[in-house]
Order: structure tokens, then sequence, then C-alpha cells
């Protein structure tokens, strides 16, 4: 069953980089879930996300928070942090996801890390 298609979850509490994030993933053939908050997220439940992209610079539980809680409950989860703010992106704390990426990224690269990271866990690891 090839034609299921892989969902993909955004957090972010910018709406307009949700609805453009959202725009890119449809596009290329994924079910785009937006999130304005990590709570919205955890409130919706993880158990139908194939992957999930969050911003780490929000109020209340942060994109570092996010992903350790989704770790908990669902490690093997592709998690990529997107951040506009530089300087944590030179942190330690921003490795250990599958991916980082700095706003504004490129769209291509995150939709082939997108790709790369659904095959590896699909391959079992």
């Amino acid at each position: 069953m090839d034609e299921t298609r892989h969902v993909v979850a955004i957090v972010d509490d910018d709406p307009r980089l949700l609805e453009s994030m959202g725009d890119l993933l449809e596009s290329a053939g994924y079910v785009a879930r937006g999130f304005p908050s990590a709570g919205s997220l955890l409130v919706s439940g993880l158990s139908d996300l194939d992957v999930l992209i969050t911003d780490i610079g929000m109020p209340g539980i942060d994109g570092f928070e996010l992903r350790d809680l989704v770790r908990k409950s669902r490690p093997e989860l592709p998690v990529f942090l997107i951040t506009g703010r530089h300087e944590i992106a030179d942190q330690g704390r921003a490795q250990g996801g599958s991916g980082f990426f700095r706003k504004p990224f490129d769209a291509q690269a995150l939709l082939a890390a997108i790709d790369n990271a659904l095959h590896q866990s699909r391959d079992g690891g």
C-alpha cells in the first residue's frame, strides 16, 4: 500500500509559516497538519504522525522540550527543529534531532531530509 500519504505535523506559533509549510508539504504529496503550539499537538496526539517539524522558539513548551517529550512516547518518530534565531542554532541542544534548519530554509533540502528520514524509519533504522 504505497498509496498511503505520510502525515507531517508542523508546530509553529507563526500562522504564516504554518500555512506556507502546509502548502509545501501538501504539494510534495504529504498530509500536513499544522499546530500553533506544542500543547495543541500533544492534545491531538502523536499516534498517527510520521514526521514532526517544530519551531524551537515558542511560548510555553519550546521545540527542545517538545522533541524530548516526543522521544519518550515515540522514539522512532523523526523530529526536525527549525529556528529563526541563529544563536540557538549554534547550541549543542540543536543536535540530536533528525535534522535542523535555520529560517529561511531551503524547501527542497527540507523535503529531501523528510523523505530520507521516512525511508530510514521504514527500513528499520
